[in-house]
């Protein structure tokens, strides 16, 4: 008989693509999503499968969530809310969705442990806050500094928290300090440290996947608050130059939603020494901000002028780039999609969206509560810095 499993969270973007993914290779897929309209407007499962089995429910609902994991024996926990930015004031339900959403989850899981043989659990990069990055002094560090007046000045790049010398990134491996700089990322941190613990404690075979930026079609494209991305097509779809913060060369890594799928199914087949770890999935490659911009424009064909605003946002990283290597060498991942490609599937899917530009309306939030700032003047985007 096919394997039943549960994907919470399983009408999102990444959700969606794993469910499919599953249903594929047989398996009798249940979904537990609470299709909050900021994702899901008007309450629809949109890129839901109409063959998946739908429950309307939150995770914090302890009743919903054991009618959700009745004859199930793997749990892929995607559910959560996302966005640093929206985080940084709507603490409490981040903090409630986030981590007692998944306490619950883990509650009703252990109440009846003997049925599951795998928990896999999305994870995200804002655990690390800034990634790691080399002093010219002090050689790697363990933690940098991006102080106020530092920003308000335009001097974005991270210092040595020891001499003050300004730091160079470098792959950030597993083992970097968690120091998440939003709610949001103490929220994730939180939910996988949750997970490991409580796993590893009641031999409930865990792993945790901390995405890097991932993009892909499905993105909830009007959410002003997810992935960078998705707010670049929204902005060019609508016919606006996208908004770029600091000087456009804030640096990440951008990982395709197939390649977080595969990673996902290589979690759930991997061997229980894998288990009680968290894994990077990520390419292990960068690109600014600024130059996934251009991508994006010149692939939807809107030649637009982009310039960096020369402002900031509280609680935004510089730099993270992920060490990829033990993922490759516990679950046989890899990062297969190249990111031209990635943004051609992207773009392709979007130009037949319309989505609603909620950006200016959400950043004017923002910048009442101090949460975005103007450098000085004279600090705006560097020269060089505009779209050829």
């Amino acid at each position: 008989m096919a394997e039943r499993v549960l994907v919470t969270g399983g009408a999102g973007f990444v959700g969606s693509h794993l469910v499919d993914a599953l249903m594929v290779r047989g398996a009798r897929v249940r979904v537990l999503d609470s299709l909050l309209d900021q994702a899901h407007p008007g309450g629809r499962a949109r890129f839901l499968a109409p063959d998946a089995e739908l429950l309307v429910g939150d995770l914090r609902d302890r009743s919903a969530v054991d009618r959700a994991l009745d004859g199930v024996s793997t749990v892929f926990h995607q559910g959560g809310m996302v966005g640093n930015g929206q985080s940084m004031y709507d603490v409490r339900r981040y903090v409630e969705i986030n981590a007692v959403g998944t306490a619950t989850l883990l509650e009703a899981m252990l109440a009846r442990r003997a049925q599951f043989r795998r928990l896999v659990v999305a994870s995200s990069m804002v655990v690390y806050g800034d990634g790691a990055y080399r002093c010219p002094a002090d050689g790697d560090v363990a933690r940098v500094e991006r102080p106020l007046e530092r920003l308000r000045a335009g001097c974005w790049e991270p210092v040595c928290a020891r001499c003050g010398r300004e730091v160079a990134p470098v792959a950030t491996t597993e083992d970097h300090p968690l120091q998440p700089t939003s709610t949001y990322g103490i929220t994730k941190r939180d939910q996988e440290e949750l997970c490991l613990v409580l796993g590893r404690a009641h031999r409930l075979p865990t792993i945790v996947l901390r995405y890097l930026n991932t993009y892909g079609s499905r993105q909830a494209l009007g959410n002003p608050y997810t992935g960078v991305a998705a707010i670049i097509a929204t902005r060019l779809l609508n016919g606006r130059a996208p908004v770029i913060f600091e000087d456009g060369r804030q640096r990440r890594d951008f990982v395709h939603v197939s390649d977080v799928v595969r990673a996902n199914l290589a979690a759930a087949a991997a061997d229980e020494s894998a288990c009680y770890r968290p894994y990077n999935v990520g390419t292990g490659r960068t690109t600014t901000v600024l130059e996934l911009a251009r991508l994006m424009a010149a692939a939807l064909g809107r030649p637009l002028e982009i310039v960096p605003t020369g402002e900031f946002r509280v609680g935004d990283i510089r730099h993270c780039v992920a060490d990829p290597s033990r993922a490759a060498g516990h679950l046989g991942w890899r990062a297969e999609r190249r990111l031209e490609d990635g943004i051609a599937e992207l773009v392709g899917w979007a130009a037949g969206e319309r989505p609603v530009d909620r950006t200016e309306a959400a950043h004017a939030e923002l910048r009442d509560l101090r949460l975005i700032e103007p450098a000085q003047p004279a600090a705006r985007a560097h020269p060089d810095a505009r779209a050829s």
